[in-house]
């Protein structure tokens, strides 16, 4: 038997790694897991390179729980250690084994050099839920004799002989106290299926296989179906819509990457969508948090992607700096884009047919990528209100003959809700005006990223002016009334609406007696407040502003100055005031209880 001191710059070390080396405990069994899928690698190179002539045998980690003597045992029948191994590997705190590995056979077999040996701090994370630790292994070298190390959390260890048959690995935790929680067979099932669920060689937990060792993005594209995809994906999250596609990504230059991702039936709500891919090393899972890999926007796809480029430990500083990070996002979105265009420039109606789920996705990526948006302009499409679609280019012609105004800008005509707007959606129609649905969850911010893409281009929301100022042709609609008259007209909706401001316009007869505008600034700022979130609570907060405009031309305004009783005068403006503010959903509480009740009265019923 052999006594010592484990080989460290702090007597602190234990405390450190049990509570800030990794943020999750639970992290342990990834580590000690990984550490055993490395070992049985190295076997198997081995083997292939000639330098072990035996049977490499099962190629198995067997996970065992014992919750009576509060152990749990990770075994693997990998190349094991020798006593000197032992001592320099895992006494030597941080010591890489697969680095001297590399560097003995990196002439013998390219994939070797692949290899990502964790012998170290990923060893020592089994202190953060253990107050013993046993090591039970034996070399795969001819000869070798099996030893135990045994560690109580201190810097001492002990080194004995013992027996194992056969060559490997067993690291037998004796749980602590405080983490017993770790003792439920539920808990190791939960992480196993988290962290392990894909990792190349069987795992086997309670009798049972637990993880796929071979997903489809370890396969070549060639070799897959479309029920593959869709079976994998299924196994991913068992409770979603089939996909509407999907990307297979392979790229060994200028880094490393393989994955899949999916294209979901994105819902009107983005926040429930995101973090839903996630992020592997070596088909170990890392994190779902992917957003610096990633562009903002494609944080919304689902799937797979797998580096062995990143730590399994990564933080976000190392996502941050890294070069290859940074090239994997712009990737990425390449691939993405490639996609979309491929799809509307080869099957457009398929493309449309799929538009309603795509929406979100494509204006996410124009909002928030700019190299995103300079692509998606070949394939973002645009719906008027038949159903109909456009590319931008093909709608701006479209409406381009009619639909300018005095400045010769293309206006584009717009409802954020076509019942609440309906009214105004009829006056463009009865003038052959389009309107654009934009009623998503972006589309506030959408709007401001197309004025600000095409030159001589204007937004303006279908209820933000009366249909005639919207698309200022220069043309003067005169009215009948008097200057006299239309102050008259201005001093009883004063008394009746209660507001200071109103104008009084010649508009056509066929509109309504008053409208209600939404001046189209303010309205914009209030719903891109409401979008975000949060940021912008200064226009989110502030007072409904909007402007009462009288139709001088309405034979209602005509009857209402006929009316010599002030008091029926002053019933029958507020009226037509209040059907004004029905027409916009602006009309609630007692203001529209006094609404019905007036109503009822003037129609003889009250």
């Amino acid at each position: 038997m052999e006594k010592g001191t484990i080989s460290i710059h702090t007597e602190n070390i234990f405390p450190i790694i049990k509570k800030f080396l990794y943020s999750d405990h639970e992290i342990f069994l990834r580590e000690l897991i990984s550490n055993a899928m490395d070992a049985t690698k190295k076997m198997e190179s081995l083997s292939a390179m000639g330098e072990f002539a035996g049977e490499v045998g099962a190629t198995k980690v067997t996970v065992t729980l014992d919750k009576e003597a509060k152990t749990i045992t990770i075994s693997d029948n990998g190349v094991g250690m020798t006593e000197e191994e032992v001592k320099k590997y895992i006494n030597q705190i941080a010591f890489s084994g697969a680095t001297e590995f590399i560097e003995k056979y990196k002439d013998k077999k390219e994939e070797v050099q692949q290899l990502i040996g964790k012998f170290g701090l990923g060893f020592y994370s089994a202190f953060m839920v253990a107050s013993n630790v046993q090591l039970v292994t034996k070399s795969w070298q001819e000869g070798s004799e099996a030893v135990m190390w045994t560690c109580d959390g201190s810097t001492e260890y002990e080194i004995t002989s013992t027996v194992r048959e056969g060559r490997g690995t067993d690291i037998i935790l004796h749980i602590a106290e405080d983490s017993e929680d770790f003792l439920e067979k539920y808990k190791i099932e939960g992480i196993l299926q988290k962290y392990c669920k894909f990792l190349p060689y069987e795992i086997e937990f309670e009798g049972e296989v637990i993880n796929n060792t071979k997903p489809i993005w370890t396969k070549s594209p060639n070799d897959l179906k479309d029920e593959d995809y869709l079976a994998f994906y299924k196994e991913l999250y068992p409770m979603s819509e089939d996909p509407l596609f999907w990307i297979h990504l392979n790229v060994d230059y200028p880094f490393n990457l393989t994955g899949v991702l999916y294209f979901p039936k994105v819902k009107n709500d983005i926040t429930v969508q995101k973090n839903k891919i996630q992020l592997y090393q070596k088909q170990v899972f890392i994190t779902d948090e992917v957003k610096e890999i990633v562009p903002e926007f494609l944080t919304l796809l689902h799937g797979v992607i797998d580096s062995p480029d990143i730590p399994l430990n990564v933080s976000r500083s190392f996502l941050q700096a890294d070069s290859n990070v940074k090239k994997i996002n712009s990737y990425i979105t390449r691939k993405v884009a490639d996609k979309l265009q491929e799809l509307f420039k080869n099957d457009r109606p398929t493309y449309e047919a799929k538009w309603a789920s795509l929406d979100i996705f494509v204006k996410f990526g124009m909002i928030t990528d700019e190299k995103f948006q300079e692509r998606a302009n070949q394939f973002l499409l645009l719906e008027d209100l038949d159903g109909k679609l456009f590319t931008f280019d093909e709608y701006k012609e479209l409406i381009s003959i009619n639909q300018k105004d005095k400045d010769e800008n293309v206006v584009i005509l717009y409802t954020t809700d076509a019942e609440k707007q309906h009214t105004f959606i009829q006056s463009a129609k009865k003038r052959s005006y389009s309107v654009l649905k934009l009623d998503n969850i972006l589309d506030s911010h959408f709007i401001n990223t197309i004025e600000r893409k095409w030159e001589k281009t204007v937004m303006k929301r279908i209820d933000a002016e009366i249909i005639d100022k919207l698309i200022d042709k220069g043309e003067n609609l005169a009215t009948a009334l008097t200057e006299d008259e239309k102050a008259k007209i201005t001093e009883i909706f004063k008394s009746a609406s209660g507001r200071a401001e109103i104008s009084v316009e010649a508009m056509p007869t066929d509109e309504l007696p008053v409208t209600i505008t939404l001046p189209e600034f303010m309205r914009r700022m209030r719903d891109m407040a409401k979008a975000s979130g949060g940021g912008m609570d200064y226009f989110a907060n502030m007072p409904e502003q909007y402007n009462v405009v009288i139709n001088g031309n309405h034979p209602h305004i005509d009857k209402l100055l006929k009316i010599e009783n002030a008091e029926k005068q002053q019933q029958f403006a507020k009226q037509l005031y209040d059907l004004a503010l029905l027409s916009q959903n602006m009309l609630n509480g007692a203001s529209l209880t006094a609404f019905i009740n007036r109503s009822l009265e003037m129609v003889g019923v009250g």
